[in-house]
């Protein structure tokens, strides 16, 4: 299953009416309802930038980058998410509804998660690189996997009804 658009070439990326409409149309036929699309040039970067293209029923595990470089920012560019901080575990600490304009800011080994509240929601993601699948990321283990259809559908309707 494609997770990802191929990263942009070249000195200089802008995102314009098609390439957003593209990311969209992207995130609508993904059976995970979401796909990125990295705007770094290389899986190596040292600041991996992604734009994030999200429809509502998507399931984003909740997580936690242990690096301790690995801040992590999100700016809402379009529609609506809903954000959710967690302790180690499963007590929800705080949520955040994040509409257009708004951005967050977490420093490392804060164990979140986020639904998408809107369809055609574009978020931009920006964190510190380089990307190491070993190391990036830790899935909390007392939340379902995004494959694990019943478990993680009841679980994304109950972390949904904190923002209705």
């Amino acid at each position: 299953m494609k997770t990802a658009l191929p990263s942009p070439t070249g000195p200089i990326f802008e995102l314009d009416d098609k390439l957003m409409a593209h990311g969209i149309e992207a995130s609508r036929q993904s059976p995970r309802g979401r796909i990125i699309l990295p705007i770094h040039r290389q899986q190596e970067a040292l600041v991996q930038r992604m734009l994030n293209f999200l429809q509502p029923g998507t399931y984003v595990q909740p997580h936690w980058h242990p690096r301790s470089f690995a801040s992590e920012t999100i700016f809402v560019m379009q529609g609506r998410i809903g954000f959710a901080v967690y302790d180690d575990v499963e007590n929800l600490l705080s949520t955040h509804d994040l509409k257009a304009g708004a951005l967050i800011d977490i420093e490392p080994n804060i164990q979140h998660g986020l639904v998408c509240l809107e369809s055609d929601t574009v978020i931009l993601e920006i964190k510190r690189g380089p990307f190491d699948t070993e190391e990036d990321k830790v899935f909390a283990s007392w939340a379902p996997s995004e494959d694990d259809g019943v478990a993680a559908a009841q679980f994304r309707e109950e972390l949904e009804s904190q923002f209705s």
